[in-house]
């Protein structure tokens, strides 16, 4: 049974933007956790609260068991974002293993202490945030976005410190983590060509309820964000200016019609209550 002329079309654009992501990240940003960061410039001097920022990002980084199982099965109908979760995940294990790594070599962390963490980890489950694919995508312009933002932050914290290592490998994960952000956006771009009021509208309903990975999964969490927050952590106030709003004006999407967007959900909701 043939598809849909408007499903193939949407096939074929989405396969051509994993075809570039692909193609630039394989010219671009390829590198290797194992050979490429420079484990002997570790500094012995690195405070704790920056070593236990790189630990929690370790720990988010490596949950992905449920991460890839449900963020490729929700964008399973579209080839192209499919091939991209893969490619996702495999580039988010490079993290997970360079912080490891870091962690390891610097004997910050012993090895037992680690692998308990993760087997920790490994008990928890992950929920999808939200039900749909596209608020999914959309959830992964932000998260993407936030996750750049905190990483730029922590190479300069880094570098203030003298740790060449750690924000080497800061450096490494940030450029990856904008380029997935840019994929995520440019997917969005294309579902907003497709059906403007319905994805804008699912863009404001998960701006308002975003949450970054990890509050439920990373063992002692509340804890940890006590320091990263010292060590600038993303706040309310950061996100909507360091990610909501650059992410509006790069896919082109003004505050107006996100207001009146929620105003038209109100709205719709309100009318059911009333039925």
């Amino acid at each position: 049974m043939s598809r849909p002329l408007k499903d193939t079309a949407m096939q074929e654009r989405l396969y051509g933007m994993y075809k570039t992501f692909f193609d630039k990240a394989e010219q671009e940003r390829r590198w290797n956790p194992l050979r490429d960061v420079p484990y002997e410039k570790i500094s012995a001097e690195t405070p704790e609260s920056v070593i236990l920022c790189a630990e929690t990002f370790c720990l988010v980084e490596s949950y992905l068991p449920d991460y890839v199982s449900q963020g490729i099965n929700v964008v399973r109908p579209y080839f192209g974002q499919a091939w991209f979760a893969a490619n996702w995940a495999y580039e988010e294990s490079k993290h997970s293993v360079a912080l490891m790594e870091y962690l390891l070599q610097s004997k910050r962390r012993s090895p037992e202490y680690l692998f308990d963490l993760q087997s920790q980890l490994m008990q928890m489950k992950w929920e999808m945030p939200f039900a749909t694919s596209r608020q999914m995508t959309i959830y992964g312009c932000f998260q993407e976005m936030a996750t750049f933002v905190i990483y730029v932050k922590q190479e300069k914290r880094c570098k203030e410190v003298g740790d060449e290592c750690l924000a080497t490998i800061f450096r490494l994960n940030a450029r990856d983590e904008i380029a997935h952000c840019r994929f995520y956006q440019d997917v969005v771009k294309v579902l907003l060509e497709e059906d403007r009021p319905g994805t804008l509208a699912d863009l404001a309903f998960v701006a308002k309820n975003f949450t970054m990975p990890g509050v439920d999964i990373v063992p002692d969490y509340a804890a940890r964000v006590e320091v990263m927050r010292e060590e600038g952590k993303i706040d309310r106030a950061v996100f909507f200016q360091k990610i909501f709003f650059p992410c509006l004006s790069y896919l082109e999407v003004t505050r107006q019609e996100l207001m009146e967007a929620n105003a038209a959900e109100r709205r719709a909701v309100s009318n059911v209550a009333a039925e």
